[in-house]
């Protein structure tokens, strides 16, 4: 079957099938070794890139000004402050000036409705390059680095510890899910995913084998785990959030240090963790330990370094 994602945006893993998925997947891993072979075919020569940040970032916004250069592309950054978009001018406006100036758009901000609305009004593909809701850039990222560590991801499990209900753990579920991987989310229960995601999770596993566990005891949820992936326990905009300091306190057990890997029972388990992440610093527990983040089980900048080539796979497969 021929694949043709020219003109699609890149919302959410939701919209698109196993099959395109695996097409992704198998672009990213051409982009990256042309890349490391020192080859640029130059697919986007010509086209403007407008990477919109309402939240900074590093590896979203090097990613896509790398990929925009090697493709022959160029990106234009735009901080909060440098567009009117939702203070003096409406989502659907400045979609539709910025759709008649560039071929495509990045939005990495805080509202899913935000980048819904870009490509609703743009009439040029959109990426989501993070909301509150989803992270797809980053599952893709995450799927390559499993695969290249693991082989296939198909029945392969992967063990998600801490906030279950966060943006990374909501990509990270829909990738498994489409790609009949086995997702286990190991939280406690103020922090379960919402339940809409867990019925729809249960319709697509239906149709793909895959498997979604959700478990309040870390130790039981590792247990044959082939990657152990967590994240920071506040996010990017809720440090002054009400009830903060209660769920760091609800998180506490669930840090990601030796003895919770080798309760996995296997030598080769991965440490993942999307960046930046805070690792123990011998006087506040945080997500990770400095010896499980060092180890040679983290590939957490493989998963980095896959950004740039995942996200490179998805303008040029949507762009040409």
């Amino acid at each position: 079957m021929a694949i043709n994602l020219k003109g699609r945006s890149f919302l959410t893993l939701k919209d698109y099938s196993p099959f395109e998925i695996r097409y992704l997947l198998d672009l990213s891993r051409d982009y990256k070794q042309l890349k490391r072979a020192g080859v640029f075919p130059q697919r986007l020569k010509n086209k403007s890139i407008a990477l919109i940040f309402e939240k900074p970032s590093t590896r979203t916004r090097c990613a896509f000004t790398v990929a925009c250069y090697d493709e022959g592309a160029h990106s234009e950054y735009l901080g909060k402050n440098d567009i009117q978009m939702g203070k003096k001018e409406s989502i659907p406006d400045t979609a539709r000036v910025l759709g008649r100036m560039f071929d495509g758009i990045q939005f990495r901000g805080f509202d899913q409705k935000v980048v819904e609305g870009l490509a609703k009004w743009s009439g040029v593909p959109v990426w989501n390059g993070l909301t509150d809701e989803d992270h797809p850039t980053q599952a893709l990222a995450d799927l390559l680095t499993i695969e290249e560590n693991l082989g296939a991801v198909k029945g392969k499990k992967l063990v998600y510890v801490g906030d279950g209900r966060n943006n990374v753990s909501n990509a990270l579920l829909t990738a498994c899910m489409k790609m009949g991987m086995h997702y286990t989310i190991a939280a406690p229960e103020s922090l379960f995913p919402d339940r809409s995601l867990g019925d729809w999770a249960s319709k697509v596993a239906r149709e793909t084998g895959a498997i979604l566990e959700i478990e309040k005891d870390p130790f039981k949820a590792v247990k044959n785990a082939d990657a152990i992936y967590t994240d920071v326990w506040v996010s990017m905009g809720e440090e002054d959030k009400p009830g903060i300091r209660e769920r760091v306190e609800s998180l506490r057990p669930y840090q990601v240090n030796g003895k919770l890997m080798a309760a996995t029972g296997k030598n080769h388990t991965l440490f993942l963790h999307c960046l930046p992440a805070h690792h123990t610093d011998g006087v506040h527990d945080m997500e990770v330990t400095e010896d499980v983040f060092e180890s040679s089980n983290s590939k957490v900048f493989d998963e980095a370094e896959n950004r740039l080539h995942t996200i490179k796979a998805v303008m040029v497969a949507t762009l040409t």
